[in-house]
């Protein structure tokens, strides 16, 4: 906020725990957050009311601000599901890594991170990416090994793996955003409704802009014959549903063990 110095909440033990909680799982979906959210009140705070989720964020944030993290929230690119993730704003997400992964390791995420914004689908093949582990930094690894590392990128919620291509977690947006824009500013695409990131959305076939699924189902939700937002074209593509929790909560319950499809509308 401008002219003005913004209020900094107070941290109780209901946040703290939350805040743990969220850095555990590192990206939850907005039904587990407000799971979450009542858990720790009943732990710490059982008389107290909840508090409305974005303010009871919000407050986390004012507080997280000074340390250069916050807790971001998104949707998933394929059916619009919101997200939330902690995020730290102080260092680049590879040395967030660093962590937890040796330098060949990181060095074979950065080769498949490319092979995903320069690809038309938003998705890189695992023969692609294992073709590539002869010019990793550091420590040779063999393909087999470089099998494994991308299943704990899996496992750790950096990539996510459909029939046997990868593509980026929404954790891995969320956090990489700033990072992609700045290390790869010819090859990123933005969508033309909500200028954010994009690695998996519809084009227009005549002039080229891109949208995310959820922005094609919010934009072309009460037309009736689809235009371009931009040429005024006619969109060639099938145009998804909005995201409906109750539908989604429905579908979980039904069919728990469905794997997603994949989206590959460009």
């Amino acid at each position: 906020m401008q002219g003005g110095t913004r209020r900094v909440g107070t941290m109780t033990d209901v946040h703290r725990r939350f805040l743990q909680l969220l850095m555990t799982h590192g990206v939850l979906e907005e039904g587990d957050v407000k799971r979450l959210q009542k858990h720790c009140y009943k732990v710490h705070d059982c008389n107290a009311p909840v508090e409305k989720l974005e303010d009871f964020i919000n407050n986390i944030n004012s507080v997280l601000e000074s340390l250069y993290i916050e807790i971001k929230k998104g949707v998933t690119e394929d059916d619009g599901r919101p997200i939330y993730a902690l995020v730290n704003l102080a260092t680049t997400p590879i040395s967030k890594m660093a962590s937890d992964f040796a330098e060949n390791e990181l060095d074979l995420f950065r080769k498949a991170l490319e092979l995903i914004i320069d690809s038309e689908t938003g998705f890189a093949s695992s023969t692609n990416i294992l073709n590539l582990v002869d010019q990793l930094k550091g420590k040779k690894m063999r393909k087999k090994e470089a099998e494994h590392v991308l299943q704990k990128f899996v496992q750790n919620k950096w990539l996510i793996e459909k029939e046997g291509d990868f593509t980026l977690h929404s954790r891995a947006i969320l956090e990489m955003e700033q990072y992609i824009r700045e290390t790869h500013p010819e090859a990123m695409k933005i969508c033309n409704i909500c200028h954010s990131l994009l690695i998996q959305g519809q084009s227009c076939d005549t002039c080229g802009i891109r949208m995310h699924l959820p922005c094609v189902a919010k934009y072309f939700q009460a037309s009736s014959e689809p235009r371009c937002p931009n040429c005024n074209d006619y969109w060639p593509h099938e145009i998804p549903e909005v995201f409906d929790p109750e539908k989604h909560r429905e579908a979980a319950i039904s069919r728990p063990s469905k794997k997603p499809s994949r989206s590959r509308q460009h």
